[in-house]
């Protein structure tokens, strides 16, 4: 916790004259009176000052409808500040080190504070679940598995041994004077639906200040990464060494094969198969029920095959 006056002298803002306790950063959509947010343009500014947002970092010199309110902190990089801020935030939280009783648990497993196992849920030797992680019932959870706080996994799950859930996500806010980087806050949560099995030492990250989402009946296979805030529908398929950017959507019953790639912010629509080593370009769509995709950038499979008839023939 800090007062809004603490991290305007810390992000070199003018401090208002309102005491406001500060506990968290968060994004608009979810703000409370104790959370910080940030707006770098004119429509994010707007809708930051319709929420009930108790602080607000604004980039200087956005238009303002009202110049008097005193949640607002002018700063020349908003996304910069938020980061330092969370950063602040974070140093001063509470640990907390009470372990929960579960269900069967080896010894060598730690459980944090607060820990929810459901009936029949099995945790395996050297497993780490943090602070508050909820796991439903007839879960299986293998050997050096590690949870972080935020994550929530539904029933009759499988995590093999050595995956990671709910890590931080790779995302930073860059200063423009120094070419510093620091981590943008990486808090938002992880939820793991019914049925899901997750392969040998596959890491899924939590969303940086939203969810990142895996549906009922999702198989993943191992080594296989998916970033921050990504949403995977039910019954997706995914092999091997395969890699998702962050805020990719992958809609229900689409398969993806080995080593498959995917830029940030891509979209595989329902049904789509994605062949061994295709690549979807970030802010790119691939659709059609049943269609065959591969190459890099992925396109129809019968367009594939013949550009690499054409190649042959040089």
């Amino acid at each position: 916790m800090a007062s809004i006056g603490e991290i305007a002298e810390l992000v070199g803002a003018h401090a208002p004259p309102e005491v406001v306790e500060i506990l968290r950063v968060s994004s608009i959509e979810a703000a409370t009176p104790a959370t910080l947010v940030f707006a770098t343009d004119q429509a994010a500014l707007e809708s930051a000052l319709r929420s009930v947002a108790g602080a607000i970092l604004m980039r200087s010199g956005l238009e303002l409808s009202n110049a008097a309110d005193p949640r607002l902190l002018p700063v020349a990089d908003p996304r910069y500040a938020f980061a330092l801020a969370a950063r602040f935030l974070r140093s001063r939280e509470e640990a907390l080190s009470d372990a929960h009783p579960g269900a069967r648990i080896h010894t060598t497993a730690v459980l944090g504070a607060n820990v929810l196992l459901g009936s029949g849920t099995t945790v395996g030797p050297h497993a780490v679940l943090e602070d508050g992680v909820t796991v439903g019932e007839g879960c299986t959870i293998l050997a050096n598995v590690t949870i972080y706080s935020g994550t929530t996994l539904g029933d009759r799950v499988i995590v093999q041994a050595g995956a990671v859930l709910g890590s931080t996500g790779f995302g930073y806010a860059r200063n423009s004077a120094t070419g510093e980087y620091i981590a943008f806050p990486q808090q938002g949560t992880l939820t793991i639906g019914d049925d899901v099995e997750i392969g040998a030492n596959t890491t899924i990250d939590r969303g940086a200040l939203g969810q990142t989402r895996i549906g009922n009946g999702t198989k993943i296979d191992n080594l296989v990464h998916i970033a921050h805030n990504c949403v995977l529908g039910r019954n997706v398929i995914i092999a091997a060494q395969t890699g998702i950017s962050g805020s990719s959507v992958i809609e229900d019953g689409a398969i993806l094969g080995g080593q498959v790639g995917l830029g940030e912010h891509a979209h595989v629509g329902p049904g789509v198969i994605l062949g061994g080593g295709a690549g979807v370009l970030s802010h790119k769509k691939v659709r059609g029920p049943g269609e065959v995709f591969w190459g890099r950038p992925a396109r129809p499979l019968k367009q594939y095959l013949r550009d690499l008839a054409r190649l042959s023939r040089r």
